[in-house]
């Protein structure tokens, strides 16, 4: 019975979603350009991360289904005085959250607890999301396990993780100084007025358990590597609770990581971009530092980190250009495209760029100045 509500979703998605037939002409395109045998094509996704991916997308989703979040956010609005309030608030938790828990994982914690707020009370809730991806952004890359990238540079770069955490430390304290003053400005002081009683939301007690029990399970396994069948458990618990819960998770998202592993992966490997890249000089490093940037904003910066790893070795340079590099266009970073995806406005993206951008260029000059000028 769940199969025919998912199809349905599923189609929807396709014909609705502008920026998933975008990545669909993007592939065709691609595939006219490349030598890569379309039976290679499944070999470019990275599976373990969309298994990943999945069962937190389900998880988050039991646990909003639950009716907690609602709660909750009934709970914190009672000590937000305001809109400004509520938006450092969510702000601050989300480049907390990021720094421990990654960046796409605390996306998958505030965005839906924001929608839950935002329910309750009156609140812009685009321009909230918007400002929660700016703020994952800049708290994940503070520590090696913010962020992908930061966890493969960390790696690369042999050192410890305080010495990694005081490297990023001053980029990332400009950052959320900036933040929270933009913050600030982009919403008001009014004060805060619930609109629905607590008690027309029923709680499912049951569902809130399982979901918040196999939180910790799935990302113990998928850290030790066995994300597929952490999903596989995820799915069987979840469907045999409530199963319509699985029919509401976005498989749309999921369909554009797929496509955009593949797009960005036949991309990278064109021989005229791997001309462009040797011939950028990377060994220095103010060529490595904008480079990064740039190449972020066409690939996102965890493939672009990769594949300039592959010429220069200066993860310190590197480190800085990738993560500054998460702002800008939306594809720079893959938690820019989970919080538009769980936005609910459809040109939530136009909103996200109107702030995003100018924080590149805030970001890349603040960078500049800390590697190369002081």
């Amino acid at each position: 019975m769940a199969a025919e509500p998912l199809l349905q979703r599923v189609w929807q998605t396709l014909r609705n979603d502008t920026f998933l037939q975008i990545l669909l002409l993007a592939l065709v395109g691609l595939s006219c350009a490349t030598r890569t045998p379309l039976r290679a094509y499944p070999t470019l996704v990275d599976w373990p991360t969309i298994a990943a991916l999945t069962g937190l997308l389900a998880l988050t989703k039991g646990v909003e289904s639950s009716g907690a979040l609602y709660r909750l956010g009934h709970w914190l609005v009672g000590y937000m005085t305001s809109e400004r309030a509520a938006a450092l608030c969510l702000v601050t938790a989300a480049a907390v959250l990021s720094t421990v828990l990654t960046n796409d994982v605390a996306l998958f914690v505030i965005v839906p607890l924001t929608l839950g707020i935002c329910r309750i009370t009156p609140l812009p809730t685009t321009r909230l999301v918007v400002f929660e991806a700016l703020a994952v952004n800049a708290g994940s890359a503070l520590t090696p396990i913010g962020n992908p990238q930061n966890l493969f540079l960390w790696q690369l770069s042999g050192s410890s993780f305080g010495q990694f955490v005081w490297h990023m430390l001053p980029l990332v304290g400009i950052l959320m100084l900036l933040l929270w003053a933009v913050t600030a400005l982009a919403f008001s002081g009014r004060a805060l007025k619930t609109s629905d009683p607590e008690s027309e939301h029923a709680l499912s007690r049951p569902l809130l358990a399982v979901s918040l029990l196999l939180y910790p399970v799935f990302l113990v396994l998928t850290d030790l590597h066995y994300a597929p069948w952490a999903l596989l458990a995820v799915l069987v618990c979840l469907g045999l609770l409530r199963w319509r819960v699985l029919a509401q998770i976005d498989w749309g998202l999921l369909l554009v990581f797929v496509l955009m592993f593949i797009d960005l992966r036949l991309l990278a490997g064109l021989d005229v971009v791997q001309h462009a890249l040797a011939g950028w000089g990377l060994q220095q490093p103010m060529h490595l530092f904008w480079a990064g940037i740039a190449a972020s904003q066409v690939v996102s910066n965890v493939p672009a980190a990769i594949a300039l790893a592959e010429f220069s070795k200066d993860w310190k340079v590197l480190a800085y250009a990738v993560n500054i590099g998460g702002f800008g266009l939306m594809v720079g970073s893959l938690a820019n495209l989970i919080a538009l995806r769980m936005a609910p406005d459809k040109r939530a993206w136009v909103h996200f760029h109107v702030w995003s951008i100018p924080f590149l260029a805030a970001g890349a000059a603040l960078g500049w100045m800390l590697l190369f000028a002081m």
